[in-house]
């Protein structure tokens, strides 16, 4: 790595860059990084220093679904790196291959020996490590910071017991786990413990296990801990030593295995989906869960009522009547969303069976991130469709690129009291060991940084690549290794050609179809004309000077034609200053003007309606936030100015033609203020078919910003406003690019929904568990 000029150049990125206090955006900014600079001042001293982490996960390397056969690389990646490098396909780096046809399992650590053996070197120091960017030579060393796995490979990593009634690898004994007698397995219900001392919850019985809750949230045992036991033969949650404590620093780390945000958010999604919609294999709810309410000796009236040929269930506040199920699913296959945002959600919607088939990783995501809470905006009572709403927002929350310390606190306690809602309103066997990790998250986020640099979807992917160098079916693990070896050298040779891109980092070509003027550039460049041609105008109408509407209507309609000519009379003179970019603005575009159905700009991709209509995708919405006047009414002379948002749909796209460059501009149909209106929840709803401000219509598209639209099932002739991730291609190193490694959505609002009148809607009764208007539940 420090052979190629660039890359050693990158590899010290994070030194110096500019962090902001109370912001985290890298893993450099972690409390886990910082301890490795304060124990050890020599090795934080030094920023060539490598802080890496692993993953390893098995895969199928054949095409054959029939096949069993598991094969398990182990990768590491260097967090020294910028964040739009670091877990590129080129910077990832195959250490071991595990081969098959068995996956190793707990023996993994008999594999991993040698990988070890090379960290204690690398932290001890290889010296002659030549610098290319510095050209001198120096000592290297390396740091394992932790490892990302899936929950099962987790357990064989750590040496945890992932199953069982200690299966929290951070609670360990103290886990809040209870044995469903009819259901046969552990559910983990008890987050109670995590409330404050005074919380309300805590007295109530009836609405969780019948039991009051006395108990105080376990403190999660540090690496030496952890080490004592597992030397003294404690190993009550512990199946081994894990080798990775034959590192010198591993106990000291206070994160040592990172919990995997993306199979956790699967997981709970379709546990959420399938218990809403009774999906067979996936729902939670059934006879043996009624029965297991009963041993408990909360919410009785539910319990399964036997008939000769059939069982009844009552409907539970978590079931759906057949209706709200057609009208969820009709929602999921009615939306049309941005190309790229996800797969086409109407291929997952079966509307015969009212249900969502072949949810992968990334419609999860999605569906937790933004869709879900809009298809339910219609259907469960109140408090638990804000269960599921709060968790939602959660899931959005914990996912962004930048994480504010300060808001970490209130987080950790708005999901504690989310757990809490769940076991308020849905069965216990809701509860497997996913849906308890997430009480632990946000401790992950505060002492290892933002999510995206540990969870495996970057991993995932390179996996899929791997398995594309399979040719030989008998020979998988060879095939790949010189693939890899082939693949490497070639990289290494392309750093010394010129104008050759490389594989292991996405070429962002394609983003510069078009290549329009920085709207920066030219409101710097045009700024002090218009500041000249106000006072102009002030001058010139001196009665008006007091009417600021009047002033800016006035500028609109004549600030063109007077730049026109107070640029000709600046290249009139000598060393007039004026550039060449504003000459030709002044001149004017060619009066030919091309029309676009597409438009790429900046990696994102825009259509107008007309294309949209004809298509599965959704590219036409866009957002316009402008510093204008907001008037109270038409008679409003003292306008305020302010930031105001602007809905609309692209209706046109003119590429305007300034012979030395173009600008593209979109004619939009923007939404009247009366077809605007925020809920409750902070959705924001518009009404399409009002259309205003149609005097002006045209913005340039580096302006705006994509969004899309969703119907309402809730309010009909609505649409909820939905936002794009935010995702930057190109490789230009700057603090607000982060590469399209991140998964973000914008949140719907700042804060979660408020419970405090739940108690009000539903009480401690068990007669009111019985969701009125709901059918009845029959099992053969």
């Amino acid at each position: 790595m420090f052979q190629s000029h660039e890359t050693a150049k990158s590899l010290t990125w994070y030194a110096a860059r500019k962090s902001i206090d109370g912001q985290m955006s890298h893993p450099a900014d972690s409390p886990s990084w910082k301890l490795l600079d304060d124990k050890w001042p020599e090795f934080g001293n030094e920023p060539r220093n490598l802080r890496l982490a692993l993953s390893s996960d098995g895969f199928n390397p054949h095409s054959s679904l029939s096949s069993r056969y598991s094969c398990w690389p182990v990768i590491l990646v260097t967090y020294n790196l910028p964040p739009w490098l670091c877990m590129k396909r080129k910077f990832m780096m195959l250490t071991l291959l595990i081969s098959g046809p068995k996956q190793p399992g707990n023996d993994i650590d008999v594999y991993l020996e040698p990988l070890i053996d090379d960290l204690k070197s690398l932290w001890v120091g290889i010296r002659g490590v030549y610098d290319a960017h510095n050209g001198e030579y120096f000592t290297l060393r390396a740091a394992l910071m932790w490892t990302i796995n899936d929950f099962p490979a987790y357990g064989n990593l750590s040496g945890c017991v992932v199953k069982g009634y200690k299966a929290c690898p951070i609670c360990g004994d103290d886990t809040p786990s209870h044995r469903l007698k009819n259901g046969h397995k552990i559910c983990y219900i008890g987050h109670r413990k995590w409330l404050p001392i005074n919380h309300p919850y805590r007295r109530q019985r009836a609405a969780f296990n019948g039991k009051p809750e006395y108990g105080i949230p376990p403190e999660p045992l540090t690496g030496e801990e952890v080490l004592h036991m597992v030397e003294n033969g404690d190993r009550v949650c512990w199946k081994k030593k894990s080798i990775f404590f034959d590192l010198e620093y591993w106990k000291y780390l206070p994160v040592r295995h990172a919990l995997d945000v993306m199979h956790i958010e699967k997981n709970v999604c379709d546990s959420i989906i399938g218990t809403l919609l009774e999906i067979p294999g996936k729902n939670k709810d059934g006879i043996a869960a009624r029965l297991d309410l009963l041993n408990m000796g909360v919410k009785t009236d539910l319990q399964p009522e036997y008939g000769e040929r059939r069982t009844r269930l009552p409907p539970g506040p978590w079931n759906l009547s057949r209706a709200e199920k057609r009208e969820v699913c009709n929602s999921f296959y009615g939306m049309k969303v941005p190309e790229g945002y996800s797969s086409n959600i109407k291929n997952l919607v079966s509307l015969q069976d009212s249900r969502l088939l072949g949810l992968k990783s990334h419609d999860c995501h999605t569906l937790m991130q933004q869709l879900l809470p809009v298809a339910i905006r219609s259907v469960l009572e109140k408090p638990a469709r804000y269960a599921i709403t709060r968790l939602c927002f959660f899931f959005n929350a914990i996912c962004a690129k930048t994480v504010d310390v300060s808001n970490l606190d209130k987080l950790e306690e708005d999901v504690v009291v989310t757990l809490c809602l769940l076991e308020k309103y849905f069965p216990p066997s809701f509860f497997d060991i996913m849906v308890h990790l997430v009480v632990h998250l946000v401790r992950e986020v505060r002492l290892c940084g933002p999510v995206y640099f540990r969870w495996m979807y970057p991993f995932e992917r390179y996996m899929k690549v791997l398995k594309g160098y399979v040719q030989n079916r008998t020979r998988p693990e060879g095939c790949i290794a010189e693939r890899y070896i082939a693949e490497e050298a070639v990289e290494f040779c392309t750093q010394h050609l010129s104008d050759v891109s490389t594989v292991g980092v996405p070429s962002s070509q394609k983003m510069r179809v078009s290549k329009p003027l920085s709207g920066c550039t030219n409101t710097e460049e045009v700024l002090p004309y218009i500041e000249q041609h106000m006072i102009h105008i002030k001058t010139a109408y001196p009665k008006f000077r007091k009417r600021t509407k009047w002033l800016q209507d006035k500028h609109n309609s004549t600030f063109i034609q007077w730049l026109r000519f107070k640029v000709q009379s600046e290249l009139e003179e000598d060393n007039h200053g004026v550039s060449e970019n504003l000459r030709w603005l002044a001149a004017g575009p060619n009066m030919a003007v091309p029309l676009y159905r597409s438009y790429l700009i900046k990696g994102i991709k825009f259509n107008i309606k007309a294309q949209d209509d004809v298509r599965t995708t959704q590219n036409s919405g866009v957002y316009l936030l402008a510093h204008t006047m907001q008037v109270a009414s038409a008679k409003d002379k003292n306008p305020i100015l302010s930031n105001i948002g602007f809905y609309g749909v692209i209706q046109e796209i003119w590429d305007l033609d300034y012979q030395k460059f173009a600008i593209p501009v979109f004619r939009c149909d923007w939404i009247d203020s009366s077809g605007l209106v925020v809920d409750e929840l902070g959705f924001t709803l518009v009404d399409l078919s009002k259309i205003g401000h149609r005097n002006d219509q045209f913005v340039l598209a580096s302006q705006v910003k994509q969004i899309f639209f969703v119907d309402d099932p809730m309010h009909r002739g609505w649409s909820v406003v939905l936002s794009m991730p935010n995702r930057e291609y190109n490789d230009v190193i700057g603090d607000e690019v982060l590469g399209d490694v991140i998964i973000e959505c914008e949140p719907f609002t700042r804060g979660m929904p408020n419970v405090d009148t739940f108690d009000e809607l539903v009480g401690e009764l068990g007669s009111q568990n019985i969701r009125g208007g709901c059918e009845d539940i029959w099992i053969e």
